[in-house]
């Protein structure tokens, strides 16, 4: 059966891999980026979000049938955090209403195992509490300093993580058949990433850092494959899961602390 997606960050990366994806399976699929989508929107903004909102609405006459809000930045800025946190959370939230009208309404967002790294706790507070103008602050003062820098990143995807497992069994979600759930990657071979595997050297010392015993670092398509099916028919009871594709990174780094 044929259904109507909408795709964040689908200009490239893991976003772009995912519509290509989709598309070739027979589905519509509405891409959101900030250049070269169906939609053009920052959504770190407020204005890009509630142009999202609105041109998805009028794109897909009211109705879809699932979210994949997949953009994301790393960049150790204030606009990460715009992105990353607020922008994810307003498209999810934003395009709710729409899920609620399908007979089988999925979202996924995309996390990272970069969550797994101890946070900046001021900086979770405040994403945690809404206030993107402090939350800003908060991140233009990490970045002053390169060795506090590297925690925007990982503290945005963490406050993520929580929010999706907080708001997933909530009536307005599970409530309304609405499967939330999240992928946390690993490293993937994304213009992201370009950079720090560019070389011998950065890519060991990437692997020291992020450990992937099964098979390494991967292609932008595996992790299409997990949100394709996240997104489709068939994923009707996961709730409030983030699954981690990251070749074992969470085992490795986290093993029997979470049981």
């Amino acid at each position: 059966m044929t259904r109507t997606y909408v795709v964040t960050g689908s200009a490239s990366g893991i976003g772009k891999a995912t519509l290509e994806m989709l598309v070739e399976r027979g589905h519509d699929v509405i891409g959101v980026d900030i250049a070269g989508a169906d939609i053009v929107a920052d959504l770190g903004t407020s204005a890009g979000r509630a142009r999202m909102v609105d041109e998805v609405t009028e794109l897909s006459h009211g109705s879809i049938d699932g979210v994949l809000a997949v953009a994301g930045l790393s960049a150790p800025t204030a606009d990460t955090v715009s992105v990353n946190y607020f922008g994810t959370v307003a498209t999810l939230d934003g395009l709710r209403p729409l899920l609620a009208k399908s007979p089988a309404p999925r979202a996924v967002a995309v996390s990272s195992m970069a969550a797994l790294f101890p946070p900046d706790e001021q900086l979770i507070d405040a994403l945690a509490s809404g206030q993107e103008r402090v939350a800003r602050q908060r991140a233009d003062e990490l970045a002053m300093h390169p060795e506090s820098a590297n925690l925007i990143y990982g503290s945005t995807k963490r406050a993520l993580s929580r929010w999706i497992r907080r708001v997933a069994p909530t009536p307005d979600w599970a409530g309304a058949s609405i499967a939330l759930n999240a992928i946390a990657p690993g490293v993937v071979r994304t213009p992201m990433t370009v950079d720090l595997t560019a070389t011998a050297e950065g890519r060991q010392r990437l692997a020291d850092m992020v450990p992937m015993p099964l098979n390494g670092f991967f292609e932008a398509t595996d992790a299409a494959e997990l949100l394709a099916w996240l997104a489709g028919e068939a994923n009707a009871h996961m709730c409030g899961q983030i699954i981690y594709i990251d070749g074992g990174s969470d085992a490795v780094m986290r093993g029997d602390s979470v049981w």
